[in-house]
């Protein structure tokens, strides 16, 4: 696997750029040789002249054409969806090659992205439609607390409907499979419930008796550590002090909310389930600061960090 990563620089309008740029100034020179941005450079250039970073891009970008770019800072541009699109089904492409060994996104905006005409839910959608996969899963990943989803942009009644027994077995078992190819032995996998208090026997329903034990049953028969269901109000702060190593949720909310209260500068957000890897920063385009130089960068950096250990050996 090649120990190259591709950073792709998000939608042209957002603070994507600026990060990237931020990130690849600050490697020491041999990180950066094993690195590329694929976006444009005109924008890059801009992004270099906003932050002042001190760095020479030359042979570092993948240079695909914006139509009418550069394009102005925080503005919605279906123009910025494309090229945003455009920017990630390149590195795709060379991932699958084996060009580079993992990619690393910056932010897009969704709705840019379907005014051009792309119409997925965000990066992890799209990500499985290009490389031919029926669905992907996302894990968000901190120091602390490690969470994967059963579902994640859908609406909540949608979600209730597909963490069917079937959903939830291989969302354990992705989540599981990931853990032992970073170090853990033994994954300690830990399932929430769907409703409060798990359904209290049925007196707030039966969803959890229905679509979560059977799956939890069928992973323990595959011998994986997992336990479940465990009352979503409890079982992050369990996780969090070291009970569990990784916590399936059922919905986006569920995972995204305790995440990002206690690592929101940090948690990197993985595709698993792909036969590419892909790490990803964890928040927006920041239309409203792009361009002024100010986005912070640390975000970036855990991403790139993470995405090295999958493209360095699968450590």
């Amino acid at each position: 696997m090649s120990e190259l990563i591709g950073i792709t620089m998000g939608d042209p309008a957002g603070v994507g750029p600026e990060i990237a740029i931020r990130a690849l100034a600050e490697m020491s020179p041999a990180d950066r040789a094993r690195t590329r941005i694929y976006g444009n450079r005109a924008t890059l250039d801009l992004a270099v002249a906003a932050t002042g970073a001190a760095i020479d891009l030359d042979g570092l970008v993948e240079d695909l054409p914006i139509e009418g770019g550069p394009l102005p800072w925080g503005k919605l541009d279906p123009r910025a969806g494309d090229a945003a699109f455009r920017f990630i089904e390149k590195a795709v492409r060379d991932a699958q090659a084996g060009t580079i060994g993992c990619i690393v996104t910056a932010p897009i905006n969704k709705e840019a992205l379907n005014l051009a005409g792309h119409h997925y839910d965000g990066h992890t959608g799209m990500l499985a439609a290009l490389t031919g996969q029926k669905s992907a899963f996302m894990l968000l990943a901190s120091e602390r607390l490690k969470v994967i989803h059963v579902s994640t942009h859908v609406s909540l009644k949608t979600a209730i409907d597909r963490a069917t027994p079937e959903r939830i077995l291989a969302t354990i078992r992705a989540g599981n499979d990931h853990l032992k190819r970073i170090g853990y032995a033994r994954p300690r996998i830990a399932v929430a419930g769907i409703n409060p208090h798990c359904g209290e026997s049925g007196l707030f329903g039966t969803e959890d008796d229905v679509q979560v034990v059977p799956a939890v049953a069928m992973a323990q028969a595959e011998g994986i550590d997992v336990k479940g269901p465990i009352s979503a109000d409890t079982v992050y702060h369990r996780a969090y002090n070291g009970a569990f190593d990784l916590v399936i949720a059922q919905y986006h909310d569920q995972g995204h909310i305790p995440i990002k209260l206690v690592a929101f500068d940090t948690a990197v957000n993985v595709s698993l389930g792909l036969p590419i890897d892909r790490t990803s920063v964890d928040h927006g385009t920041a239309f409203d600061i792009a361009g002024t130089g100010k986005a912070n960068h640390t975000n970036m950096n855990e991403a790139i960090a993470y995405a090295r250990r999958l493209a360095g050996g699968n450590k």
